[in-house]
């Protein structure tokens, strides 16, 4: 096998041009653009666009194997967060209340990188390489529901995923086999009263009063309702109502979200908050509204896959840098869209470095990364694809 192709320089300039410009979910245009043209560049590849802000590159080994040939799937994101970069850097996002917080610029210049490296070596090669560079992560019902849906993964055997995470250190690697991520949904909740004068609260239906009941009575579903070794997280984040300090107001608006690793408990769940407010405002004579969105299924990693992850990643980071990750983790990934339609692997790469100072966590305004973490990522999916595409 000829000697690998090196990339890392491209991939850290890939990774700042994409930082510096960064693009909310369903609006990536500039992004998809600028991972389009460039993958035109490589050889080899048959690159399309599934939606408006989505590529999808295809490779096709140049060689034959007497073994069975896999099609495997590479999927990286390409969205950023609404929120406002407060980092130093140089290549800091010059869209204002845009920053990729959530290191979807690192997945997106790995997955380059590994495209870039296989494209050489498609003569080395069989099988079918997919690399999906997927939009909308960030904004359910997300870009992986609708590239399932237009069939990007049909045929597929096997696909992989990398997200980094700042809470381990470059050259290590993070897995798990089984759930990996949560379900999550959101709720609204708009409780409906009578409002009237703070002086004379009994002739009104005090809005307040029954959505604190509300917001507390959720909060029994968790320690009353539902088994404790397969308890949902629910978080009431908003609580909105009233104008003046003399005045009971006529509605009041709260909030929060529901993150399940069991989907039985994800309904259940759901269920116990619909009763809650039905019967709390009932009680008091109130009336409500409330609507769900729906967020992602739970991201569940196949056994099989797994391992094939493992054996790649203990070749490339050292078996003692290869992370084993106990229990999983509340977040919510569209990747699940994925996973549910084929054999998958969603792993997490450690991307921090003490000279960056604080682990700022994923979604907040002063993450950052050590750069040196790319050319892991991209050994990764080489790796992988070295093993299945031989």
């Amino acid at each position: 096998m000829t000697k690998q192709l090196s990339v890392k320089d491209e991939v850290i300039t890939w990774r700042r041009h994409l930082h510096k410009n960064p693009e909310l979910s369903f609006q990536e245009e500039q992004t998809s653009d600028f991972v389009y043209n460039l993958l035109k560049t490589f050889s080899g590849l048959e690159v399309t666009r599934p939606t408006a802000t989505s590529v999808l590159a295809v490779l096709k080994g140049g060689g034959k194997s007497s073994e069975k040939q896999f099609t495997i799937a590479f999927r990286a994101d390409m969205d950023a967060l609404p929120i406002q970069e407060e980092t130093d850097i140089e290549f800091r996002s010059k869209n204002p209340g845009v920053m990729h917080a959530c290191g979807h610029d690192a997945h997106t210049a790995m997955l380059l990188g590994a495209a870039r490296v296989l494209s050489e070596m498609r003569d080395e090669l069989s099988g079918e390489i997919r690399f999906i560079f997927q939009h909308a992560e960030e904004m359910p019902p997300g870009g992986a529901k609708e590239l399932v849906e237009k069939g990007v993964v049909e045929g597929v055997d096997y696909a992989f995923a990398l997200h980094v995470t700042p809470y381990q250190h470059s050259g290590s690697i993070c897995m798990r086999e089984g759930v990996l991520c949560a379900s999550n949904d959101d709720f609204e909740i708009k409780v409906i009263g009578f409002g009237g004068h703070a002086s004379t609260p009994e002739l009104t239906v005090d809005p307040i009063a029954v959505g604190v009941e509300i917001a507390s009575n959720i909060q029994h579903i968790v320690s009353r309702k539902l088994p404790a070794l397969h308890s949902p997280v629910i978080s009431i984040t908003q609580f909105h109502g009233g104008s003046a300090l003399n005045i009971i107001p006529d509605t009041v608006e709260l909030g929060g979200t529901i993150r399940a690793i069991d989907p039985d408990i994800r309904l259940k769940a759901k269920n116990f908050v619909n009763q809650i407010v039905k019967g709390i405002t009932e009680a008091h004579g109130a009336r409500y509204e409330i609507v769900w969105h729906e967020g992602y299924a739970s991201v569940v990693n196949d056994k099989e896959a797994v391992q094939i992850t493992r054996e790649a990643a203990e070749e490339i980071f050292g078996q003692e840098n290869v992370i084993g990750v106990e229990e999983p983790l509340f977040g919510g990934e569209d990747f699940s869209a994925i996973a549910q339609k084929v054999p998958s692997s969603m792993q997490f790469l450690g991307v921090h470095h003490e000279n960056l100072g604080e682990a700022y966590p994923l979604h907040h305004p002063k993450f950052n990364i050590d750069e040196a973490a790319l050319q892991y990522g991209v050994d990764y999916f080489v790796g992988i694809a070295k093993k299945l595409c031989k």
